[in-house]
C-alpha cells in the first residue's frame, strides 16, 4: 500500500481530543468518566496504530470491479478487533439498526467515489471496507486506524451513537482516500486540511445520499450525534464555523470561519479539528457560489487537487488553495468555477500565488 508521499496512515477520530477534555472535567461522573475513558482509549489506539506503521500492517488484497466489499463486525462492548462478523457483502440487513447503518454508510461513501469521481473505494482499487461496531462501553467516538472503521455507542448524555449521521462515517473513510493519495501529514495546517477534506466529503455523502443541492444542504458535521440535552446542532458547521455548539459541559465550538482567527495551539495536534473550519467555509463559498449539486463542480476541483498529485504531504492552506485555483482553471477553463473557488479563498483571508 503506497502513496505519493509514502505510506503513513493515522488515527483519526471524529470527535477532537479538546472536546473530550472539556467533557472530562464536568462535575458529574456520569460525563467525564465515559470521556475520560475514550480518552485513554484513544490513546491506546493512537499508539497501536504508531506500532502497526513501524511494523507494517497486514496487506490487504484488492479487486478493482465496480463493486464495495463490505464487512461488519461487532465488537460486543469489547476493543478486540475486528471483532465478531455480522453483516457481509449482500447479506440482508438484521435487527440490529447500527449494523445496518454503517453498512449503508460504507454503501453511500462507495458509491459517491465510483458514480462522481470513478474512484473505486477509497485506494481506487477495490479495497473491502470493514467497520466494527458497538466498540467498547460509553465509548463516545468514531475512528478511521488505517485500516477499518472502527464506531462506538456513546455514552447516551452527550453523544448518541456515532452510526446516525452518514457524514461522520463519510469523514472516517476518507481519512483514507487521503492515507492513499496526498498523505497530508497530521500537524497543523497539513492536519488541518486533512481534517477538512474528510469534512468536505463527508458532507457531500450526506448531500448525494438525501439528493440535496448546495443551497439545500444544511452543511453541519455530525447532526443527530448530540443527546437532546446538549446545546448544540453538530460537531462543525461548514456553512458557519464556531457555531455549531455551545453548551456548558461541552464547550463552545471553537472553529475559526477565516484566516484573522486562526488559533495557534499545540493541543490537538496543532489545532487540526480547530482551524479546518477555515478551508471548510471556503469550501462551503465556492459551492454554494457554484450552485446546484456541490460534488459535481467545487467537490470535482477538491479530489483533483487531493488525487492529482502535486499535493505535498506538508501543504499549507496556501499551497492547497493555490492548486483549487489550478485545478478549477485545467478542468472547467476560466469561468464561473474558477470565479467562484478564487473569491471563496480571498473571503476567508487564504492567498493563492
Amino acid at each position: 500500500m503506497t502513496t505519493h508521499g509514502g505510506f503513513e496512515p493515522v488515527f483519526c477520530t471524529i470527535v477532537p481530543p479538546h472536546v473530550l477534555d472539556k467533557l472530562s472535567q464536568a462535575e458529574d461522573p456520569a460525563l467525564a468518566g465515559p470521556a475520560r475513558r475514550t480518552l485513554q482509549r484513544d490513546a491506546f489506539e493512537r499508539t497501536q496504530r504508531r506500532l502497526t506503521t513501524v511494523l507494517g500492517a497486514t496487506a490487504v488484497a484488492s479487486v478493482a470491479d465496480g463493486k464495495p466489499q463490505r464487512t461488519i463486525h461487532d465488537a460486543r462492548h469489547g476493543t478486540d478487533l475486528p471483532g465478531h462478523k455480522v453483516r457481509g457483502e449482500g447479506d440482508k440487513p438484521g435487527k440490529d439498526a447500527t449494523v445496518n447503518r454503517a453498512y449503508a454508510g460504507l454503501g453511500a461513501t462507495f458509491e459517491l467515489l465510483l458514480t462522481a469521481y470513478q474512484r473505486d473505494s477509497i485506494d481506487g482499487n477495490g479495497l473491502p471496507l470493514d467497520a466494527t461496531v458497538h466498540y467498547d462501553r460509553d465509548y463516545n467516538n468514531a475512528f478511521w486506524n488505517g485500516e477499518q472503521m472502527v464506531f462506538g455507542d456513546g455514552d447516551g448524555e452527550i453523544f448518541l451513537d456515532f452510526t446516525i449521521p452518514i457524514d461522520v462515517i463519510g469523514h472516517e473513510l476518507v481519512h483514507g482516500v487521503t492515507q492513499y493519495t496526498a498523505n497530508l501529514t497530521y500537524f497543523g495546517q497539513p492536519g488541518a486540511l486533512n481534517e477538512s477534506v474528510s469534512d468536505v466529503f463527508g458532507a457531500l455523502i450526506k448531500q448525494y445520499t438525501l439528493g440535496q443541492t448546495a443551497a439545500e444542504a444544511d452543511w453541519l458535521i455530525g447532526a443527530g450525534l448530540l443527546a437532546p440535552r446538549v446545546t448544540g446542532v453538530a460537531l462543525r458547521s461548514m456553512k458557519e464555523p464556531g457555531t455549531a455548539h455551545d453548551d456548558d459541559v461541552l464547550g463552545k465550538d471553537p472553529q475559526p470561519a477565516t484566516m484573522d482567527d486562526f488559533v495557534r495551539t499545540g493541543r490537538d495536534n496543532g489545532g487540526v479539528h480547530i482551524n479546518s473550519g477555515i478551508p471548510n467555509h471556503a469550501f462551503y463559498l465556492a459551492a454554494t457560489a457554484l450552485g446546484g449539486h456541490a460534488w459535481e463542480r467545487a467537490g470535482q476541483v477538491w479530489y483533483d487537487v487531493l488525487t492529482g498529485g502535486e499535493l505535498k504531504e506538508k501543504a499549507m492552506f496556501t499551497d492547497f488553495a493555490t492548486l483549487t485555483v489550478k485545478a478549477a482553471r485545467e478542468r472547467f477553463g476560466d469561468g464561473e468555477e474558477l470565479d467562484a473557488v478564487s473569491k471563496a479563498w480571498e473571503q476567508v483571508g487564504v492567498r493563492t500565488l
